[in-house]
């Protein structure tokens, strides 16, 4: 099997287990997807959900939060973990986006980036989920999964890999896989005793191979004789 014909199996295969997969992180506005993300960092995007409500329910609008109050933000986002840091950006880079770029957000990752605690991974969430950009989201689980399959080769450099998967996966189904990446490590291909068997991507797979092979060539343990 070709690469090429690797990663459309791969591609198609995901697209039928999560044919409505998409970013769990709710929002309604453009800036509120910019800011949940911030929130998620080093939290889950569960977490994250349950605080948005009063959060986005307090400040309406990005001329809000650019004018929030510090100390009131942060017990709203408490619960997110890193609270004063997610606090102090999120205020920032409201002020910047208003500032700079008339409130619209960037839709480029070079512009993107420039905005206070944001990073390449919350930047290609926004040009592809916002934007409709061919985009590499690459967090936890598709870095983990995208290692797994041999689609890059032991690389844990976010953007080493977000570079690799530009080259190999076709622009248009780069930001959907990306979501199907996250629900297939949160279903299958977990962290920690992934369902291998079970995982119809197996086939195809240099993790599942180089296991299964280890487990193979063990050799089998020696009864003890009776004494």
């Amino acid at each position: 099997m070709t690469q090429k014909d690797k990663v459309e199996f791969i591609v198609s295969e995901l697209n039928r287990l999560y044919p409505n997969a998409q970013c769990s992180l709710i929002y309604q506005k453009p800036y509120e997807l910019l800011i949940a993300t911030r929130l998620s960092a080093q939290c889950t995007d569960e977490r994250v959900n349950k605080v948005t409500p009063a959060l986005f329910e307090r400040y309406g609008s990005l001329e809000q939060f650019a004018q929030a109050d510090f100390d009131e933000l942060c017990s709203i986002i408490h619960s997110c973990g890193f609270f004063r840091g997610k606090a102090k950006s999120i205020i920032e880079m409201s002020r910047q986006l208003i500032e700079n770029y008339g409130g619209v957000l960037p839709d480029t990752v070079e512009e993107l980036t420039k905005l206070s605690g944001i990073g390449r991974k919350t930047a290609n969430l926004i040009c592809g989920d916002i934007y409709g950009k061919p985009a590499i989201i690459a967090d936890t689980h598709c870095i983990r999964i995208s290692n797994r399959l041999g689609l890059v080769k032991n690389n844990e450099d976010p953007v080493a890999v977000e570079r690799q998967l530009k080259k190999i996966i076709p622009p248009e189904h780069q930001t959907k896989l990306c979501h199907n990446l996250v629900h297939h490590g949160r279903a299958v291909c977990m962290a920690r005793n992934p369902a291998c068997e079970s995982c119809t991507l197996s086939s195809v797979c240099t993790f599942f191979k180089t296991s299964r092979g280890k487990t193979e060539s063990k050799p089998a343990a020696k009864k003890q004789s009776a004494r």
